[in-house]
């Protein structure tokens, strides 16, 4: 079959568990009850899998074929979709469904948004325990789906990866470590995205929690309306204006400018939480000027994993600066509920804001390959 029928389709099923893990979980467990803390905490550690993926992925080099993995995992996460769908209404619901969400560890829009704002109408119309097992027993199905599609688009490999293939990655480690710069690297890919990690975690709780808990009291179709369609929307036209500059001008012109737009832009919760403004066009305006720089400052990010993992072993490289990547995530996000709650939200955001400092140094220590301008 021609990519067209398989390429689209396969992203759109890569990123469906990925938001259900790091968006979806966030806000369902908002809705259910579960403190800042508690939730930050919990789905934080739901980032474990991407940190520890270049101990796993040996694996599926040696043994059967990627189509092979591609349609048991996407099997899998159906299943385990579904899992946390019918565990809702269990006295364990909270261990079955982190369970189940660690399992699964183009769909950002069908997640952040089409998915969240039916929720909401659900939650409206019955209670929350239904409308999320509704949401999410959807996604199982559409997972499911998508792998017995896969099983006729994917195309068939010729023949299975030698067990000499995959054994020549035992240099990996080797080559990553000794590679020019390893350490400011790494402290980049830890920390870049420091304020990030805390902000993105607390961002919808915040905007869901009441105004007597300092939030603003949003519906969780408005919530869905401004991350999964305003805020997508300004995610992909910061990263698409950032990649023509870049490819124009060369990342070194752009780089400042990128670390600014992706730190800057976080002030505008200190103004949500300080003002509670019930206007949702505001609101919105301000989710859009945060994605926006967002969108446009990573582009600094990626690229500067792209360029790091040039050379030997490119791919596994990059597997592993994508590692860091997750635990620069995962360690803040699990503290940022517990900050949320001790400083309130409006010094949470301001201490949000101190932290594009950490960025700022980081981004000073890596050195820029010679070859961009």
């Amino acid at each position: 079959m021609s990519p067209i029928s398989w390429v689209p389709s396969l992203y759109f099923a890569e990123a469906l568990p990925y938001m259900a893990v790091m968006t979806l979980s966030v806000i369902m467990y908002t809705n259910l009850g579960l403190s800042n803390t508690e939730l930050a905490l919990y789905t934080s550690w739901l980032y474990l899998p991407w940190v520890i993926k270049p101990l796993w992925s040996p694996i599926v080099d040696r043994f059967r074929t990627e189509r092979w993995w591609i349609l048991a995992m996407q099997l899998l996460i159906g299943a385990s979709l579904a899992a946390v769908a019918l565990s809702l209404h269990t006295d364990l619901w909270l261990r079955l469904t982190l369970a189940a969400f660690w399992l699964m560890a183009i769909g950002s829009i069908f997640c952040q948004g089409v998915l969240v704002i039916l929720a909401g109408h659900l939650e409206s119309r019955y209670n929350v325990p239904l409308a999320w097992s509704v949401t999410l027993g959807l996604m199982g199905a559409i997972m499911i789906l998508l792998a017995l599609w896969h099983t006729v688009a994917l195309p068939r490999p010729n023949s299975e990866k030698t067990k000499a293939e995959a054994a020549v990655k035992g240099n990996i480690l080797s080559v990553f470590f000794s590679k020019k710069g390893v350490v400011a690297a790494i402290l980049f890919m830890l920390l870049f995205r420091l304020p990030e990690a805390q902000l993105a975690k607390m961002a919808q709780p915040f905007m869901l929690r009441s105004l007597e808990e300092g939030g603003l009291s949003l519906s969780t179709v408005s919530v869905g309306y401004a991350y999964g369609t305003l805020g997508v929307f300004g995610l992909l036209l910061g990263g698409i204006v950032a990649g023509w500059l870049v490819s124009k001008h060369g990342l070194r012109r752009w780089w400042w400018p990128m670390i600014l737009a992706i730190s800057l832009p976080d002030a505008v919760y200190i103004y949500l939480a300080y003002m509670q403004p019930s206007s949702l066009a505001i609101i919105d305006t301000c989710v859009f000027i945060e994605q926006l720089g967002y969108g446009f400052g990573f582009a600094a990010y990626s690229l500067f994993l792209v360029y790091f993992s040039r050379g030997e072993f490119s791919t596994a490289i990059f597997s592993i600066c994508t590692a860091f990547q997750a635990l620069g995530m995962m360690l803040p996000g699990m503290v940022a509920g517990y900050l949320a709650d001790t400083l309130g939200w409006v010094n949470f955001f301001i201490w949000v804001c101190v932290c594009c400092l950490v960025t700022f140094l980081v981004s000073m220590l890596v050195k820029l390959p010679d070859d961009v301008d």
